[in-house]
Parts: C-alpha cells; sequence; structure tokens
C-alpha cells in the first residue's frame, strides 16, 4: 500500500473523484424530472420516491465532489463517495442480472447498464478507499468531518 499512500496519488485520486462526481451532477440538477425517470427504470424504490432521490441524489454528487477537490472534509467526502458507490454498484448489478435493457444515469452519455460500468464503479470505490484510508493529508484545509 507504500504506492498508494504517496501523496500525490491520494491527490490525483481526490481530484479525479472530484471532478467525476461535479460532472455526473450537472446534467442531472439541470433536468431532475429526466433523471427522476432513469430511476424508476431501475424499478427498486417505489415510483414515488424517484422524484425526491432525483432532486438530492446530485447535489450530494455535486457537494461531496467538491469538498474533495477543496480538500474539505476529505474523510466525510470520501466515505459518503464510497457509500453512493456501494448503492450504484447494487443498483447496478441488480439490473443487469434481471436483464434491464435501460441508461445507467450516471453521466450525460447514456450508456447502457452492464459489467463495464459494474467495474467503473468498483474502480471509483477503490479510490475513494483510498482517499479514506491515507496517511498524509496534503493540499487539505479541513480533512475530518468530526
Amino acid at each position: 500500500m507504500t504506492f498508494l499512500n504517496r501523496r500525490w496519488v491520494v491527490v490525483a485520486f481526490r481530484m479525479a473523484l472530484g471532478v467525476m462526481l461535479i460532472y455526473a451532477s450537472f446534467d442531472k440538477i439541470a433536468n431532475p424530472s429526466e433523471f427522476s425517470g432513469v430511476i424508476a427504470n431501475y424499478q427498486l424504490i417505489p415510483f414515488y420516491s424517484s422524484n425526491l432521490l432525483a432532486i438530492l441524489l446530485p447535489w450530494l454528487e455535486f457537494f461531496v465532489g467538491a469538498c474533495l477537490i477543496l480538500g474539505l472534509l476529505v474523510d466525510g467526502a470520501a466515505f459518503l463517495t464510497m457509500g453512493m458507490m456501494v448503492v450504484f454498484i447494487v443498483a447496478l448489478s441488480q439490473a443487469t442480472v434481471r436483464g434491464l435493457d435501460i441508461e445507467c444515469g450516471c453521466f450525460k452519455d447514456a450508456s447502457k447498464v452492464g459489467v463495464r460500468r459494474i467495474v467503473e464503479d468498483f474502480v471509483w470505490l477503490g479510490m475513494a478507499y483510498v482517499i479514506w484510508r491515507r496517511v498524509e493529508k496534503p493540499l487539505e484545509i479541513y480533512p475530518k468531518s468530526v
């Protein structure tokens, strides 16, 4: 784990995750009704809940991404990122296993659910874990969330 504890690796992971989360949030924030439909397509939660989730999740992605980039509350941001990735992996996996032919809703590119997206989310999850378990805290203003 020595390589992954190097300060430049942690900073690079923070920036990559932060940019990805902020980029993923833009279209969802701008079009919550479309994102609500994407959420409903997963058939995991009651239909009426998808509207609330379509409003809250993009803003959570945006603020967590901003915290990772700015070095604010990095521990909490990394922990929330890991939680989001686990939820995304479960949602994508169940949709893939059930054979649902739906858009993943991850980004504006309208890609389908499948193994590729699941693997990508595992990579993001691993990067968030490295950030959360980092030894050094470079370029961070308030690294602790407690």
